[in-house]
């Protein structure tokens, strides 16, 4: 435990940020989950889980929670998926 004070703040804001980018990081996951089980069934609303799921994978981008080429590997990925 650091003993200086903004050595203690910046320990503060890491675990609220790591908070967060687990928060972001488990938001995309499951859309894509979803989407992958929506594909498997043949579901109708593919369409919007498939758009949802990249609207997160982009935002996770944005955040810096992926880096650029994994988001446009995931996104290709469940491209690929939609229309097969």
């Amino acid at each position: 435990m650091p003993n200086i004070k903004s050595a203690k703040k910046r320990v503060k804001i890491i675990e609220k940020k790591t908070a967060q980018n687990r928060a972001t990081k488990k938001a995309y996951k499951e859309a894509v989950k979803a989407f992958e089980a929506a594909v498997k069934e043949n579901s109708k609303e593919k369409d919007e889980l498939y758009k949802k799921a990249v609207s997160l994978v982009d935002k996770a981008w944005s955040k810096g929670v992926l880096a650029r080429n994994t988001a446009s590997r995931k996104k290709a990925s469940l491209a690929k998926m939609l229309n097969k």
